[in-house]
Order: C-alpha cells, then structure tokens, then sequence
C-alpha cells in the first residue's frame, strides 16, 4: 500500500524517525515543524493521512486538526494526533476536533504501520466512491447530526454493558448481546449503525465475531467498536487487521465513548450517502427518465448478454419492437405534456402485460422494446398480440375526462445461428417497417 503522509512535529528527531519508518514502507513522505507549515503543505500538496503532534508552538495539534476538519477540501483526510499524554480528557479533545486515532509516544513501529494502513485503505475506498458519485466533486460533505443511531453492544459482562448503556444515554437505541452465539441471528433480523464488541467475552472470541461481520455483504460495511483492556495491544492490532474501525480502553470514559460513537456514525452517514448517491447515478445511465424503463443503453448491455447465453445454451430467444401510431398527432393536437403521459401510460402496461423475466425497455421516441428470453417467434407473436389488443381496446386519458385511443405496430425476430445484437435487431425492424406498411396496428414476424 502506498500514500502520501504528512508528518508534523516541532521536534526534528522525531520527524526524520518517523519519515524513516513511513518512507521503508513506500510511503511517499511530507514534513512540516509548525501547524501553519502544515496547512501550507496541504494546500499545495495531495495528502491522504497526517501524522499530527498534539504539543506544538504556535498552533496547536488540535487547532490544526480543527481546521483541517472544518474545510471541505480535507475533512475527509485521517488525522492521527501523536501525543506525549494519554488522558481522556485529551483524546477527548482530540477527538472533538476531528482526529481519527491517537498514537502514544514513544511510537512503537507495528503499532504506527497497522493504524496508518488501516486509515489508508478506508480513505481510498472513500476516494474511490467519492470519484464515481460526482465527477467534479461537488457532493456536499454531509457534516450533519450524528445521533439517533441503533448500535448492537456485545458484552457477557451484565455490569459493564449497563454502565455503557447508561453512558450513550437516550442519543443512541441500544440493543444488547450477552450470548455472542445469536449475534449472527441478530444481524440476519435488525439492521444496526454501529456494533460495540467486546474482546473479553468469557467463552467466545470478540475478533471472531468481527470477521463474521466484515464477510457478510450486509453488514461488511457496518462501522465495529471494539473494547479492550489496556496493554492487550497484539489483539487490537489483529482486529485492525480484520477490520475494526475503532477501540476503547477500559475502563471506558463515557465522553470518550460519545466522542468516538459520533465520529464513526458521522463517518458512517457520509460513506451511506456516497453509496446511494452512486447507486443513484448508475440507476439514472441505466434508467429512461420519462417512463422509468430500461434504456437503449442498459437494452444492448442486457441483450448481448441474453444473445451469448442463449446462443450457448441452445434456447430460444425471441425480441419485440412496437411503436406508437400517429404518436406526432398526439403531440400536435394535445400538446408535449400528453405525448409525456402517452409514453408513462405505454410503460405501465408494458410492465403489467410482459412476463416475469422478460426485460421492457424504451428505445427511443415512441419506440419500445420487449427481450424475451426461452421464447420462440410463435409464442412471441401471441404476446405481441395481446400487447397489442390490450392498448388499442383501452383508450388513453391524455387530460383528465379525454380519453384518446391509440394502436401499436409490432414487429418480431427471434435468435439465430450466428446473430449479432445488430442483425436481430435489424430483422425485428424490418418487421415493425411491415407493420406500418400494411395498415399499422398489427403485429409482423420475421419471415421464417
């Protein structure tokens, strides 16, 4: 794994150190000695994670960490606070002020390796996202409220999950486990924000539950909380390792606990939106915007699929074309806005009339396409018959109380040996031409 880290620290011993050890790892390395150096540095500079000293002149560690937060162009950088302390109160400050996680001094090297890769791989699947939501980056950066979660706490110990409970107080619904075997019955049933697991569960291993976690489509992307007793730093590093997103020390202090709940439902929020928002743009390349059908593009994606997999399966696979007749006299009489319902009205029925598993899309204009796979032309022109019946017996209402009556022309092809998407196509046109020809609204199969 590679990235650009920024190192920040007024001692110099420590920045070349840590240059040392990033930079044996490929990691392309940036150092600055003050808090005002280093928002220089990330104004000129692509930084994907900063190592950051708490105690500095000037700026602190934790203003610096504040305004790299509170601008748009580097919130969603990790920050990782270097400090000499390690009181709550202070990883409480930090955490206020953005920081991802906190590295005690002196810096133990495996420690430093798997809490910056951790970090990386997260922010470039953030990148990765962010890149295929909006190519100009303009998604807003969803710095909203980061309460009325529901979280799962896993804990055998009936104490210790009363106080965490009581802690994250009426913010947060807090469903608890103490038997770790129905957890994955739990997950199967209830959607949750985060999970809270314990590494000290008396008769089950903590890590193994976060690995079931992270293999389950469902949940794999579900922020884990992990807590742990102080000093058992080979089990944290192995969760990091799994997947673990976050820890607490015990015993846990209830603001840290808050401050660190809220930073990854936060965290959690925006990588949601980014999900969505990609699965939004994808669905709108594929989708026509007018009917909500399937588009040309999604149609010859999805048809030279269904032509190589029928082609190699030896089944039959038959295609429909129809087209609205005298639709351009809808348009002229009635105007746009009636053709629009013309259209919407069409693409319902296609999709009360095809099969389950034949595809309906729009080709364009007044044009519509059926693909139906395991289908042969003889069976294809006794459902382009009943389309085609259905629409022209039921009148159309173009405004409310004008019913307007509308016929389709059909044309059909079905699969042959050694056809392209372009040749079935061609020949279900060349039927649908036919169609118009000889008195529109009828149905006309390929020639056999």
């Amino acid at each position: 794994m590679t990235g650009r880290i920024l190192v920040v620290d007024d001692i110099l011993a420590n920045l070349k150190l840590l240059e040392a050890r990033l930079s044996a790892e490929y990691f392309d390395v940036f150092t600055a000695e003050t808090g005002r150096q280093a928002l220089a540095v990330m104004e000129q500079e692509r930084i994907d994670l900063v190592l950051l000293d708490v105690i500095m002149p000037g700026l602190s560690g934790f203003d610096v960490c504040r305004r790299i937060k509170a601008s748009p162009a580097t919130m969603h950088i990790p920050v990782v606070m270097l400090t000499a302390l390690d009181q709550p109160t202070d990883k409480v400050r930090g955490l206020e002020a953005g920081a991802d996680d906190f590295l005690t001094k002196p810096v133990e090297e495996l420690a430093l390796l798997t809490r910056v890769k951790n970090l990386m791989r997260l922010k470039m699947l953030n990148d990765e996202m962010e890149l295929r939501a909006t190519p100009a980056g303009a998604l807003d950066p969803l710095a909203g409220p980061a309460d009325g979660g529901k979280l799962l706490l896993i804990e055998d110990d009936a104490e210790a999950a009363a106080r965490i409970v009581a802690d994250l107080g009426d913010a947060y619904a807090v469903t608890v486990a103490d038997d770790p075997a129905l957890v994955p019955q739990m997950l199967d049933e209830h959607r949750f924000d985060i999970m809270i697991a314990s590494l000290d569960l008396r008769n089950f291993d903590g890590l193994r539950l976060c690995s079931h976690v992270r293999s389950l489509p469902r949940t794999r992307n579900m922020p884990v909380i992990v807590l742990v007793t102080r000093g058992d730093e080979a089990r944290l590093l192995r969760g990091f390792d799994i997947g673990v997103n976050d820890y607490l020390n015990r015993p846990v202090d209830r603001n840290e606990l808050l401050a660190r709940v809220r930073t990854q439902l936060r965290r959690k929020r925006y990588a949601d939106h980014l999900r969505d928002t990609i699965e939004e743009t994808v669905g709108l390349a594929m989708t026509d915007g007018l009917t909500g059908l399937n588009n040309r593009r999604f149609m010859d994606t999805h048809l030279k699929t269904q032509i190589e997999q029928c082609a190699a399966a030896g089944t039959p696979l038959s295609l429909l074309i129809a087209d609205i007749d005298y639709f351009k006299a809808v348009n002229d009489t009635w105007g746009h806005d009636a053709g629009d319902a013309v259209l919407r009205e069409m693409a319902g029925r296609l999709r009360r009339d095809i099969r389950t598993g034949d595809l309906a899309c729009r080709l364009g204009g007044e044009e519509f396409v059926v693909v139906m796979p395991d289908t042969d032309l003889e069976t294809a022109r006794r459902i382009g018959e009943r389309l085609r019946h259905e629409v022209a017996s039921t009148p159309f209402e173009v405004r409310p109380g004008v019913p307007v009556s509308i016929t389709l022309s059909v044309g059909l092809s079905a699969l042959q040996p050694g056809d392209s998407l372009a040749s079935l196509m061609k020949r279900a046109d060349e039927a649908l031409y036919l169609a118009k020809h000889e008195g529109r609204n009828r149905v006309v199969a390929e020639a056999a």
